[in-house]
């Protein structure tokens, strides 16, 4: 008996109905960031290991898929490395490629490459999945799809407004009620130098970072664990319970980074996104749109930003940041490109699309059925069913016929389960007629309709 096939953990198959939902996700990115003027562009599923190792970290390395060398992989394999078990080494000599582990990196390895082809400042946006061999749990998955929006080579912070509104855009698109975190990576430097522990920033930035999480007082015992003293502790307990509008924690953050350059320019820079972005949403004549709140404890990976930081959160759900995105300066540094600035976020759409599910928002015709379904009463009434079938597809309208001649009942039960809004009856007598019942699944209600109606009018009847 042959074993029941599987799929590796980590990794999903997604049914029609959930590609369905997922594809209203992806267009409605799509269709955003097209409007406001990023180009799309890929990148291969597969990288040079070179291009990949080294720019994640010792444990990003240790997730990275490899992929072993065509052909006699192992022919470059040192044998005294082999008998030691030397894995790094191994992997070296028996690996040339790997899955790629995010879309930044890959695409920092795309502008070095197409430098000369690219006008500064470029726009992209980026829809396709990553692999990270990480431990599969509920949420985290070992291949999943990013969709990423930058702007690089450019330094003005209107590339930061334009990047909140991009966001508000989108969430307002799907109907997700959304708050906008912001901060600066100058801002949480200036903090840092204040409390007397500028060499501890990424310990700092790592534990308030969790503040949501594992709470203040975890935090605090974090940080004295990494060997921040009482004193520094205490002088950042004030700075991470701040509350009150935005305007009243810049002030009080201005007083505390007075002596602090960097804090400064952080705060500056701050303002000037913030009052930016409320500038265009102010004279805008159309719904509510995403508030954005100042959070001094929000870093998303310290070292990789370099200015401004920003977090989405949806506002009717548990379901953390939906997604994120910030300044980072030196893209292509890595590969010998110094000095291309650039900013940029990703949506995260796995919890787009749990948030959708939970609050009920898909709309009714993400389903991505068809319209129409034909019955299939024998092969003169099939052949006409088919005329009209092209006919409704030239003009925009979703239509099929049951390629089956069956019983009537057999084929109402498919167009139910499958959610066919509309069914057409062609008999014998119609096929004389040139006339044919149309039935809405939804009401019930029948009606007949002539062949010419439906060539003509058919986006008006099913509609």
């Amino acid at each position: 008996m042959a074993n029941k096939p599987g799929i590796p953990k980590g990794t999903r198959d997604f049914k029609p109905e959930e590609m369905a939902r997922r594809n209203y996700i992806f267009d409605t990115i799509r269709e955003a960031c097209k409007l406001f003027g990023y180009r799309q562009i890929e990148t291969p599923s597969i990288e040079n290991l070179s291009t990949l190792m080294g720019k994640y970290g010792e444990e990003g390395d240790k997730l990275l898929f490899k992929v072993l060398n065509s052909g006699d992989f192992m022919k470059k394999v040192n044998e005294t490395d082999l008998a030691d078990r030397n894995l790094p080494r191994l992997t070296n000599q028996m690996c040339e490629k790997g899955l790629r582990y995010d879309l930044t990196v890959p695409f920092a390895r795309f502008v070095v490459m197409h430098r000369n082809e690219l006008q500064l400042p470029f726009k992209r946006f980026q829809i396709q999945p990553v692999w990270r061999a990480d431990r599969p749990q509920k949420g985290r998955y070992r291949e999943f799809y990013q969709c990423d929006a930058d702007v690089v080579g450019s330094p003005s912070l209107t590339n930061e407004i334009e990047l909140l509104t991009l966001l508000d855009f989108v969430f307002r698109k799907l109907r997700i009620r959304t708050v906008i975190k912001l901060n600066n990576r100058k801002i949480l430097s200036g903090i840092a130098e204040y409390i007397g522990a500028p060499d501890q920033l990424t310990d700092i930035t790592v534990a308030i970072d969790k503040i949501d999480k594992i709470g203040l007082e975890n935090v605090e015992n974090e940080l004295r664990e990494k060997g921040l003293g009482e004193d520094a502790v205490v002088k950042l307990r004030p700075i991470l319970t701040l509350s009150g509008s935005n305007q009243e924690k810049i002030s009080v953050l201005s007083e505390i980074l007075k002596d602090s350059p960097e804090g400064n320019t952080g705060l500056e820079e701050m303002k000037t996104v913030l009052g930016g972005y409320e500038a265009v949403t102010a004279s805008q004549n159309s719904e509510s749109h995403a508030e954005v709140e100042i959070d001094f404890s929000l870093a998303r990976g310290l070292n990789y930003y370099t200015g401004t930081i920003i977090e989405v959160k949806a506002l009717d759900t548990e379901m953390g940041s939906i997604s994120g995105g910030g300044r980072y300066d030196n893209l292509t540094g890595v590969f010998g490109m110094p000095g291309i600035t650039g900013v940029g976020l990703s949506f995260g759409a796995d919890r787009i699309y749990d948030v959708l599910s939970a609050l009920d928002l898909f709309p009714e015709n993400a389903a991505e059925t068809p319209r129409v379904m034909f019955v299939n009463f024998g092969e003169k009434e099939a052949l006409k069913g088919l005329e009209l079938v092209a006919a409704l597809r030239a003009e925009g309208v979703s239509a099929m016929l049951y390629p089956d001649s069956v019983k009537i009942g057999k084929q109402l039960n498919y167009a139910n389960a499958e959610g066919i809004p509309f069914i057409v009856m062609i008999g014998e007598q119609e096929l004389n007629e040139e006339k044919a019942t149309v039935k809405d699944m939804r009401s019930g209600e029948q009606t007949t309709v002539s062949f010419e109606s439906i060539i003509s009018k058919g986006a008006e009847i099913f509609v």
